[in-house]
């Protein structure tokens, strides 16, 4: 498993390559939508934030300050979340969530909204990291995948799920290329 000090560099340089790759494109262009059960580029972008803050990073500052309460069990971690953990990322499959209001991301305000959102991440990510040599990992938090995750875990999820949608960015990529010829 790579060191939390490695994750970062490794986060900050996908989510650099993403900041990047949002100059490529106007705004029309994030929010196009190239099927019924795609995201945006915009969306995809949208969701890495959202997911970051919303949900890996307020689950690890939980694993950061645990409970008191002795009704509040440890879980462990699913068969799936020992894989991933255990090969340092998610497999190279596309994983499809049937489109629903509380999951499928909403189009991006702005370019300037993505781009700052990936520098939110980026900061959070920063100021996180020195905290979590102290961390304890019997403190954990419940993947719904995954089962329970440790703040460390919690930490390196983000750079695994930056780095997987590489893929989708790609696909989306070629199919607005395909579009404009």
């Amino acid at each position: 498993m790579i060191t939390t000090k490695e994750a970062l560099q490794r986060f900050e340089e996908t989510a650099t390559h993403y900041i990047h790759e949002l100059d490529q494109f106007n705004i029309e262009q994030l929010k196009e939508v190239p099927s019924d059960n795609e995201w945006s580029i915009g969306q995809m972008v949208q969701h890495l934030i959202s997911s970051a803050l919303d949900m890996q990073l307020r689950n690890l500052d939980q694993c950061l300050m645990p409970s008191q309460d002795p009704l509040v069990p440890r879980t462990e971690k699913t068969e799936l979340g020992a894989a991933v953990f255990a090969q340092g990322s998610f497999p190279p499959i596309r994983i499809h969530v049937p489109p629903s209001p509380q999951y499928t991301p909403k189009q991006p305000a702005s370019k300037e909204q993505l781009i700052q959102g990936l520098h939110t991440v980026i900061q959070r990510m920063k100021e996180i990291e020195p905290s979590l040599k102290k961390t304890s990992k019997e403190n954990t938090m419940p993947h719904p995948s995954f089962g329970g995750l440790c703040a460390e875990e919690w930490f390196l999820l983000v750079e695994m799920h930056y780095r997987h949608h590489l893929l989708q960015l790609d696909r989306l990529k070629q199919g607005l290329v395909r579009e404009a010829t």
